[in-house]
């Protein structure tokens, strides 16, 4: 739980370095500009907010690995609410209201994670997880989308290095296989979501597991 509020930290405090004309830029998400990206945060941090005060009485459906859907396509950015996502950020209109926003939400998201119980069973989406669990998936969220945020933007601030290591295990545990102990955290993160292809070398060194990736995480 103390990465979540590590990973979760960082990424705001990458949000409010960001300089008016970067909410222009590209993501690395398809299909959505870096402020489109800063909006899904903003919703992001509400689902949290709304997870953590919705206990279940049920034992737990899923954990930090179950928890995520695999699609093996590609998001188009076509989706309803992927499409929902670029109208709000649009209507900001100024970058400055979007970070006000994200630092609002986002900070009440961070202390309802650092007050709640890891054993509470919380329900979201129609499943049953520990806040502990919850907030453990949450790490591969804020890592991935750390990474979208910087994709073009290549003065800031990565994520921290311990959520590398940890959404990799993940991702790795989600696949069932492990990337080559030659792919840095980063790179491991990049190919097997999709967000990068793999060199020659690397696509020989993934070997027979290349088959495995991407994985689209929803």
């Amino acid at each position: 739980m103390d990465l979540f509020s590590r990973s979760w930290t960082a990424l705001r405090q990458a949000v409010a370095e960001l300089r008016d004309e970067e909410f222009a830029r590209p993501s690395g998400c398809t299909g959505w500009l870096v402020r489109d990206l800063v909006c899904h945060l903003v919703i992001d941090a509400q689902d949290v907010l709304i997870t953590l005060v919705t206990p279940a009485d049920t034992e737990p459906t899923r954990d930090a690995v179950t928890y995520w859907h695999v699609a093996r396509t590609p998001p188009t950015g076509e989706d309803p609410l992927d499409a929902l996502i670029v109208r709000l950020a649009a209507a900001y209109q100024e970058p400055g209201l979007l970070k006000f926003h994200l630092d609002d939400v986002g900070s009440a998201a961070g202390r309802a994670a650092e007050l709640a119980d890891p054993g509470l069973r919380v329900s979201t989406q129609d499943q049953v997880l520990t806040a502990a669990d919850y907030l453990d998936a949450y790490v591969l969220e804020w890592t991935l989308h750390h990474l979208d945020l910087i994709a073009h933007l290549p003065k800031a601030a990565g994520p921290p290095a311990e959520g590398l290591a940890r959404t990799r295990e993940l991702l790795e545990r989600i696949a069932g296989v492990a990337f080559p102990a030659s792919f840095s955290d980063k790179d491991a993160l990049l190919i097997g979501t999709g967000r990068r292809a793999p060199t020659d070398v690397e696509q020989a060194e993934l070997g027979e597991t290349a088959a495995q990736f991407p994985l689209y995480l929803g």
